[in-house]
């Protein structure tokens, strides 16, 4: 299995384009789809439940990845190449999803709760411009997400870990030569959020009070504009009274009236903020879990309404249509990762207290199952 790995590692940055996600996506155009939106909401019993759609304009066709502990990783370096970077062993165990067959998670969670994923950020990230002298200390942009979940239990762990290594500015050959421009949400089983964004080739590292993430612009901006909807409420609106005369709302739903409901990013963020804030603090974590769905299929894309232009590599240069290829929803406290892929309504659930404690090869489980359907009768 480590042969394998190997070669898809070998085969996928120097021959196929790396689409790790439209949030890990290597998208070169200035026509850039980017839609992944992510959330945290927090159970009455000291839970947590992780929500995230991936999106992307090419059949990433991904797998659940596991990563047993005690795994050896291999850091692509400066060249590209994996080997020639920082290689590590896997202090934790890590599921999750990833593209195209590589060991990379996009998104997941580990053993001890830690769970997040890469997001797009093609306007902002430029990552660190490593010497050819520091490529073994340096990683792929690509890696950031499995580093973090195979080598820390905490956000406080991360926050003083991430400023040891680099990220350098590697490329995959077969996508116009660029790096994977990508920032990453962590959360963990305290409910500490971070936000990790490379800006400029420095990193930045914010703490983030809301739980949620989109993609560009910088994460700084995105908390900005949160003011400009300060006049949202979840709360009902009375009726308007002028000179004596009521005008009552034409129905429910009046204090959230302006939320915006386009796929841009700022416009989703905002909604995912308002979304998440409403939600009952008297929910426990397994309420929370069928919520965040609810809440994912604000953002679930319908075919068609993202069409790319055959001028947009993103699309693969042949035009086609962004989807939502598939949503997560990951608890924290009772180590459960679900998934639900495009094909199909289905909730697929991974436990992490059913995994073999003596696995030690990166494991690979296909999810595209059949549509199935509860008989009532």
């Amino acid at each position: 299995m480590q042969n394998q790995v190997k070669q898809n590692w070998k085969n996928q940055l120097t021959k196929k384009i790396v689409a790790t996600s439209v949030c890990a996506s290597l998208a070169l155009t200035p026509l850039i789809s980017n839609a992944c939106t992510s959330f945290l909401l927090k159970g009455n019993d000291n839970g947590y439940v992780y929500g995230r759609t991936m999106e992307f304009g090419l059949a990433l066709k991904s797998q659940l990845t596991l990563i047993p502990k005690n795994t050896a990783m291999q850091g692509v370096g400066v060249d590209s190449k994996p080997g020639t970077g920082l290689n590590w062993t896997a202090k934790y165990t890590a599921a999750g999803m990833n593209g195209l067959g590589l060991p990379v998670l996009v998104d997941g969670m580990n053993e001890k709760g830690l769970v997040g994923g890469l997001l797009n950020a093609p306007n902002t990230a430029v990552f660190q411009a490593v010497p050819a002298a520091d490529s073994a200390k340096s990683i792929a942009s690509v890696q950031m997400l499995t580093y973090a979940l195979t080598n820390y239990a905490t956000i406080d762990e991360v926050k003083a870990g991430f400023p040891k290594i680099l990220v350098n500015r590697s490329i995959i050959p077969a996508f116009h030569n660029q790096s994977a421009p990508v920032r990453m949400t962590l959360h963990d089983a305290l409910g500490k959020s971070l936000v990790i964004e490379y800006l400029k080739g420095e990193l930045v590292m914010t703490d983030n009070p809301t739980g949620v993430m989109t993609n560009d612009p910088a994460f700084r901006e995105q908390l900005n504009n949160i003011g400009n909807y300060a006049n949202l409420t979840n709360v009902e609106r009375n009726a308007l009274v002028i000179n004596g005369a009521s005008f009552v709302p034409p129905s429910s739903g009046s204090g959230l009236h302006g939320l915006p409901g386009d796929y841009l990013s700022p416009s989703r963020f905002i909604r995912a903020l308002f979304l998440t804030k409403s939600v009952p603090t008297t929910y426990s974590t397994a309420q929370h879990t069928n919520t965040a769905w609810h809440i994912l299929g604000s953002f679930d894309i319908p075919p068609g309404a993202i069409s790319l232009p055959a001028s947009n590599a993103y699309g693969g240069g042949a035009g086609g249509i962004e989807i939502t290829e598939w949503s997560v929803v990951a608890d924290n406290k009772n180590r459960m990762y679900y998934v639900k892929m495009f094909e199909s309504t289905n909730v697929l659930a991974f436990d992490f207290k059913k995994i073999d404690p003596n696995a030690k090869e990166v494991q690979f489980y296909d999810l595209n199952k059949p549509q199935t359907y509860i008989p009532i009768n």
